[in-house]
Order: structure tokens, then sequence, then C-alpha cells
């Protein structure tokens, strides 16, 4: 995907959920009576703004990482005598408890909204079936292997790939046993077993999860049959179609597609000779492979092709079909999920479970999202769903500048009965500030790492 493409999925984003974000803060203020002056997405220059009847400014500025709404406040200039019952500071604190708390509550309404919607469409899930077994490993310790069906782990259902995958990342960072509940194919029986884990991952950027158990998932095996070929790429150029059978290379037999794709990957810019099979023929052709880098710096040869793989049993497959109701119910139990993984994760984060390394900034969020609009609307949304949860989450947080921090303050003055004083409510703005700056400068940080 281009830059520009990445860029405005990004933007899109972003610009969807600080909308929502700060129109829950605008709703609730107006409901409660507050002058609002400014509604912006994005900060610094305004590109465009108009206003309402109400005398609200609705603008878009230029840098499109956030947005406020700014209200009446006299904390932050004279407010007119006329004015004064519309002003923020003059409302009771059960108001300004309900203002905070709305920019979140509204991303995860949004969360809700776009889960239903995705579960209302229907999906087909796969189930976790083990792959291989590395010799030496947790998963060769807990006894799995190639075959098995894997149906719970510490006791919790994972009957498809995205349960398991979840259930192991509440994991990460851990030490203590891991408890699996295994199932033979072609069997009704059950089977328990256990491994140790210690310090599961905790010092990994960017784990994963089965991969860090020593295993890898079943998928069905590869053919030598082009599935794809790209166009104007160097097989397209010698001649080669969808649906060419690979056969040989420098009069080398291609065993699987893992030998295919080595065999080119160290030879970029030689010519190399191949025999393919198309419609009962054996042809022959030169090719020869560009040279490309890969995000880890290696340069490789490329040549264009994608390989076919045979179907999926059909056992494997789970459909996964909800009712209007159901599917609600379902939307709210995985926005609550997602929720509390987000709060074990910066938990663990904090108490040095989870490496900082996994932290992430706005340039791997724009990758993520052009990335997800790439493989299709759905999983475009579903980001925009978690990153919802995410937005709600983090803001709810007690780190004053957050609206988690102001509404820590405006519980603390409904129990005392009046407001911290205010150089007590500075030092926390201070502090939160350079909370917050201290974690988007690691995230940036890591965001920078990852790039080059």
């Amino acid at each position: 995907m281009s830059l520009i493409q990445t860029i405005f999925w990004f933007i899109l984003a972003l610009g969807v959920l600080v909308t929502i974000h700060e129109f829950g803060h605008y709703y609730v203020a107006r409901r409660c009576g507050i002058k609002v002056l400014r509604f912006s997405v994005g900060f610094g220059k305004v590109l465009y703004s108009w206003r309402n009847k109400e005398g609200t400014e609705f603008a878009v500025a230029a840098l499109p990482l956030g947005g406020y709404v700014k209200m009446l406040d006299e904390r932050e200039g004279e407010v007119a005598e006329h004015e004064k019952h519309l002003a923020f500071t003059q409302k009771p604190v059960l108001s300004r408890i309900a203002v905070v708390v709305a920019g979140p509550l509204a991303n995860f309404i949004l969360a809700v909204l776009l889960y239903w919607f995705l579960t209302l469409q229907g999906h087909n899930e796969l189930s976790a079936v083990v792959g291989k077994v590395e010799p030496g490993s947790i998963a060769a310790e807990a006894g799995l292997e190639p075959g098995q069906r894997i149906l719970a782990v510490d006791g919790q259902p994972t009957p498809t790939r995205k349960m398991l995958y979840q259930q192991l990342l509440s994991r990460l960072g851990e030490s203590g046993e891991i408890h699996f509940r295994v199932q033979y194919p072609g069997s009704n029986l059950t089977y328990e077993s256990v491994a140790e884990l210690d310090k599961w991952l905790s010092g990994t950027a960017d784990p994963h999860p089965v991969s860090g158990l020593g295993m890898t998932l079943f998928y069905p095996p590869t053919r030598l049959e082009l599935h794809r070929v790209q166009p104007e790429g160097p097989a397209a150029k010698a001649g080669l179609k969808e649906g060419d059978k690979l056969i040989a290379v420098d009069g080398e037999k291609i065993i699987d597609w893992e030998f295919w794709v080595s065999y080119i990957q160290g030879r970029a810019n030689q010519a190399i000779s191949l025999s393919y099979e198309r419609d009962g023929r054996l042809l022959e052709s030169y090719i020869t492979p560009d040279e490309v880098t890969l995000e880890d710096g290696r340069r490789v040869g490329r040549v264009g092709t994608v390989n076919a793989r045979e179907p999926w049993p059909k056992e494997m497959i789970i459909k996964r079909e909800y009712g209007f109701v159901q599917s609600f119910v379902v939307a709210v139990d995985e926005t609550w999920e997602q929720s509390k993984f987000v709060l074990v994760s910066l938990k663990k984060l904090i108490v040095g479970q989870i490496s900082t390394k996994n932290l992430s900034g706005p340039l791997t969020i724009a990758k993520v999202a052009g990335d997800s609009a790439k493989a299709g609307w759905q999983q475009y949304i579903s980001l925009l769903a978690l990153l919802s949860v995410f937005l709600g989450v983090m803001n709810l947080l007690p780190i004053p500048v957050l609206d988690g921090g102001h509404l820590l303050y405006y519980v603390i003055e409904l129990v005392k009965g009046s407001p911290l004083p205010e150089r007590v409510q500075l030092w926390g703005y201070q502090i939160g500030m350079v909370m917050v700056l201290g974690i988007m400068a690691v995230a940036l940080y890591n965001d920078v790492v990852r790039l080059f």
C-alpha cells in the first residue's frame, strides 16, 4: 500500500475516533447547560471551521493527533455575569463528572456498535489445531502433538484461533503453570497437560504467543501450483501464469514451496532456468529474481509468485452466525474482554512483565491502519473498534491531564465536599503532563526503531 493511502486510512481512523470521543463531551455538556466555545478535531492551525446557532465553533485543525472541546470556564478567563450560569465551573460536581466520563463512554459505545455490526455479518473462524512442535519447547513439555485440537487454556475455552491468541496473550510476562486441554483428531476423549512458564516473553518486542510456546498452528500444505503472478514482475516477464505448476529450477527438482522461496531468495539478479507444467505440457523458461530489501535489512531475490494451498478441512471451519439481539450481547462481551486485556497489559507494563518495546506510537498505528484497510473493510472496522476501546480505557486512567485525572479530582471533591486546592491540582497536571509526554516519547522511539 502506498504511503499516501496509509496516511489516508490513519487520518480517517483517528478522525472517526477523536470525533466520537469529543462528541461525547460536547453532547453531555450541552445537555447540562454548559456553553461550548469550540469543538476541534486536531490541534494547531485551523484549516476549516463553522459555527452553529448556539455560537459553538466547529473546527478541523492541521495536526490530526487528537482533539478537544473548549467550554466556557472561569479558570481560563473572565466570564460575563450574564453567562456565568453557562460556565463549566458553575455546574454541580455530578454534571462535571458526567461531562468528563462522556468522552470515553462514547468510545466504548462506538466499539460495541462496530463489533455488533461485524458480528451481524456472520463469519467463519478456524479451530486451534497444532501444526508443528519444536523439541524442548514449552509446547513439547506440555506434550502437545501435531494434529491435536486445543480446546482450552487455563480452563478458558479456546475453540478458535482468535480465542487461543487472546488467552495466551493474557499470560505474557507471567511465571507458573499453564494448562492445556486437548483432543486428538477423530476422538471424543480430552486430555489435560501442563507446562511451566518463567517470565514468559517478558523482554520480547512484539511477542507472538503461539511461536513463543515453540509451536505453529496447522495450515493446509502448499501446492507447487501458482495461485497468482504479480503483473510486470520477473515471473510474469518469464511467461509464468496463474495455474502453472513448478517442476524444477536449474535442473533441481522443486520439492516444496519453501524450497522454491529459499532458492529464489538466494539468487537475486541471477538468471536461473525453470521447468514448469501448463495444461499437461512441460515448458522451459529463464527467470531473473529482482533484489528487494526486507524489514530486517536482508537483501533477497523475489519473482512475484503466490502459491496455492490445499483447501481447509471442513471440520476445522467453525461458522459463527448470530441473531440481532445475540450479536449485541457478543459485541458487549467483546468490548468488555478487550477493555480488560488493555488494563491487564498496562499493569504488566508498569510492573515490568511486558517490555516497553511493545509500546506503539502514531507511526506503528498508521502502518497497522494501512495494512488492515488493505486486508479488507472488516479488518479495518475491527481495528477501529479495538482502537476505540483502547482510547476509552486510556482516557479513564487516573492521570491528570487525561479525562480520568479530571474524574479523580471531581470524585475527591464529591467526597470531601470541596475541590482540591488549585496548587495541588496544578502539581498533578504538571506530573501528569510529564508522564504522558514520557510515554509518548518511548512509543515514538519504538516506532522509529521498528521503521529503521
